[in-house]
């Protein structure tokens, strides 16, 4: 097949996407590129759009405003050539049982012209030794591994991977992580949709970060992060703060040695600033100074977290 993608333009287009339902709408307006080889983060909370917007890209449903093109191919008039260039592992994948791995792979295979080694694909996806257990005994991890496995039988151009490594162990999701970036060593595009921030940061070049169906910051994790322009964070809870209000209190805690910034949430104070050192000494004589006692003292780098929670005043994932 004689794709349309010329080398430097995106193989991903999206441009204004809009999804309602009913008074709700769940995508508001999305726009992104997607550059070929890179993998390309939709990061945001639970509910923000993230699964609605990668499935109008995937064709699964119709946008009610905006287009999506991937691979020059529109995914509303050209949605056959679009499913043969694209590999899908959707958040919910429901399997059949009580078929073995090997046969549930043979089966997929057959769907296609071409498909890729089913042999080949089990021993990628470090699922050889399952490949005669039946799909119920399978962990968690190696369910995903296996709906990863079938979404890559059309050898595809472009993977969704939707919220792949959810209720996953840490070593089951680190596995994973190493998968995902073989792919993208082996030239695959993949789009990633996640709410883990550190997994975002590990394995994605560029992140879009979603809420509310809207796009909110689009750049590098370094360039998000470094936007903060902040290099450390310290949070505490205190007590004792009846004498200030909220934002007397946060504007006392602006006025620290080197605090770039002060924020609450939910209890929580948080102090963005380049000289750790002496923010915290400073912070210590303020609490002494007036009395005021603090519990749940960390120091940590600034992450995604911090971006995501200046521009909206909310967590990724809330405690």
């Amino acid at each position: 097949m004689n794709d349309k993608i010329n080398e430097g333009t995106p193989i991903i287009q999206v441009d204004g996407l809009i999804k309602r339902y009913g008074d709700f709408t769940a995508v508001n307006g999305i726009q992104f590129e997607v550059r070929q080889g890179e993998v390309f983060g939709l990061l945001g909370p639970n509910g923000a759009g993230k699964t609605t917007t990668m499935e109008l890209i995937e064709g699964l449903r119709k946008p009610d405003g905006g287009t999506a093109k991937v691979a020059g191919f529109d995914t509303q008039t050209e949605l056959a050539q679009v499913k043969q260039i694209i590999g899908v592992q959707l958040q919910s994948t429901s399997l059949f049982e009580l078929l073995k791995v090997r046969e549930i792979m043979t089966m997929y295979a057959s769907f296609y012209n071409n498909p890729l080694s089913v042999t080949d694909l089990l021993e990628d996806m470090i699922l050889t030794d399952k490949a005669d257990s039946r799909v119920k005994g399978l962990s968690g991890g190696q369910k995903q591994r296996l709906a990863i496995a079938l979404a890559l039988l059309n050898d595809p151009k472009v993977v969704f991977l939707d919220e792949p490594t959810t209720g996953l162990d840490p070593q089951a999701r680190r596995t994973l992580w190493d998968i995902i970036l073989r792919l993208k060593q082996q030239g695959k595009t993949i789009v990633l949709s996640t709410h883990y921030m550190d997994e975002a940061h590990a394995l994605c070049d560029r992140i879009c970060l979603i809420d509310q169906g809207k796009v909110i910051a689009l750049d590098t994790p370094e360039n998000l992060v470094r936007s903060l322009q902040s290099e450390s964070a310290i949070e505490f809870r205190l007590q004792g703060t009846e004498v200030f209000t909220e934002q007397g209190f946060l504007q006392e805690l602006q006025q620290l040695n080197d605090v770039k910034q002060a924020d609450s949430r939910q209890e929580v104070y948080i102090l963005y600033t380049d000289h750790l050192q002496s923010t915290l000494l400073d912070f210590v004589r303020f609490t002494e100074e007036k009395k005021l006692l603090f519990s749940d003292l960390q120091t940590r780098s600034a992450t995604l977290e911090d971006v995501f929670l200046q521009m909206t005043g909310r967590r990724l994932r809330e405690k």
